[in-house]
């Protein structure tokens, strides 16, 4: 088996061979000859990369390991000759980039194949500059920026599940009416992307924004930006926040009297165990988009049912969704490519139809972006539910090609 040359190999070569051992080092370093140290070809290690402890661990966690393990569970039965063997490890990347491209360096050093999940923009976006040019896939579940189908697009990296223009467009053209808005954003990334696409929204209906205030994400204290919305007396308020920090300023805004007191509340989109965790009677009545719900039709919930039983009752979120659905199509791109090379199998993968239990039909584009139907949903009153996790009326279904934008030319895929 080929190795990377060490430093003891050094000292035994003539200095006429020393530039090119030097940039055999220096392609070491970056991860080119990481096959030196990987597996047999015919075994697959997958990494989940998750929050396990911070503001979205209810979004993945162990539910995405899980969600990680039912899809090779289901590529191995749809293919029961497969020569390839599975291996899943995980880790919590605690929403820091640079603890994120820490853990996937040393996952790519072992031979990890493909890093799955890492629901956090900016560590998405610093994962998938490491895994470019490297033969590890990056698949991206739960991390939301435009910007990794645009700008920084890569052959290494898809993008699955949701967007921020995907899941925030269709609510804030449902919801805003014109009126004077106040914003209470967390300071991040997809923050300031819901913003951008919010002020879109209301300007066109004539309204327009007349106070914003931000928030470090693990907020846990908005008393003092909920008085200055309302004290703004504007007609609505948008809060673009996720995980437990938007379960906090919901429930907060309503201890505020914010609604009773005749302002709108308005959200870009939240999870199942967002709503779940602010609960009905404060939830209710909510409009949002979501990438995936369990009682959608019969296939997700035989998918659910399978997963809740192992999950302790509880159904999947989208991003955990976005996990077995990325998982399996990709474990089904390597076995029509019959390679464990990452751009190769993404080719493939861009190749074939997307069609799971979980998403049902979908595209997985030139530039990356899984396109697949989104939902429209609405907040049950708790009269309305029948069961802990019936919290939504599905009020539409919204078609991929609605919801995602076109494909931009700033990703040179695209041509």
């Amino acid at each position: 088996m080929s190795h990377c040359p060490t430093r003891a190999h050094h000292s035994r070569i003539v200095p006429s061979r020393r530039l090119g051992i030097a940039r055999s080092v220096a392609s070491c370093l970056a991860f080119v000859c990481a096959a030196a140290l990987a597996q047999p070809a015919n075994t697959v290690k997958i990494g989940v990369l998750t929050d396990f402890t911070g503001p979205y661990a209810s979004w993945g966690a162990k539910g995405s390991v899980l969600a990680t393990e039912m899809a090779v569970e289901d590529f191995k039965k749809a293919n029961p000759g497969s020569p390839y063997s599975v291996e899943i490890v995980s880790a919590d990347f605690q929403l820091k980039p640079d603890m994120a491209v820490a853990i996937s360096k040393k996952w790519i050093s072992e031979g990890v194949n493909a890093i799955v999940g890492i629901p956090h923009t900016a560590s998405a976006l610093a994962v998938n500059s490491l895994v470019k040019g490297t033969a590890t896939a990056a698949l991206i579940s739960g991390a939301a920026s435009n910007d990794l189908v645009t700008k920084n697009c890569s052959p290494n990296m898809v993008q699955w599940t949701y967007d921020q223009y995907a899941i925030a467009t269709p609510t804030v053209s449902t919801l805003v009416k014109g009126g004077k808005w106040f914003f209470i954003l967390q300071d991040s990334l997809p923050g300031k992307a819901f913003d951008e696409v919010a002020r879109k929204g209301i300007a066109s209906t004539g309204g327009k924004v007349i106070g914003v205030v931000t928030t470090p994400t693990g907020t846990t204290d908005f008393s003092s930006q909920l008085v200055q919305a309302r004290a703004s007396k504007a007609d609505g308020i948008f809060l673009a926040q996720g995980g437990a920090d938007l379960v906090d300023a919901l429930k907060q805004a309503q201890e505020f009297g914010i609604v009773s007191g005749g302002q709108k509340l308005a959200i870009p989109f939240a999870l199942l165990p967002d709503i779940k965790g602010i609960g009905l009677p404060t939830a209710q009545g909510l409009v949002f988009t979501e990438a995936f719900y369990w009682d959608l039709d019969d296939q997700t919930r035989a998918f659910s049912k399978r997963f809740a039983d192992r999950y302790d009752g509880k159904p999947p979120t989208s991003v955990q969704a976005g996990a077995y659905s990325v998982v399996l199509d990709y474990l089904k791109g390597m076995q029509a490519a019959k390679s464990t090379n990452g751009p190769v199998v993404i080719a493939k993968m861009k190749e074939l139809p997307v069609d799971d239990v979980a998403f049902g039909k979908g595209k997985l584009r030139a530039d990356g972006r899984m396109v697949h139907d989104l939902v429209m949903v609405e907040v049950k009153k708790p009269s309305e539910s029948k069961g802990p996790w019936d919290l939504y009326k599905v009020l539409k279904k919204i078609p991929g090609a609605e919801a995602f934008r076109p494909m931009s030319p700033e990703c040179p895929m695209v041509h």
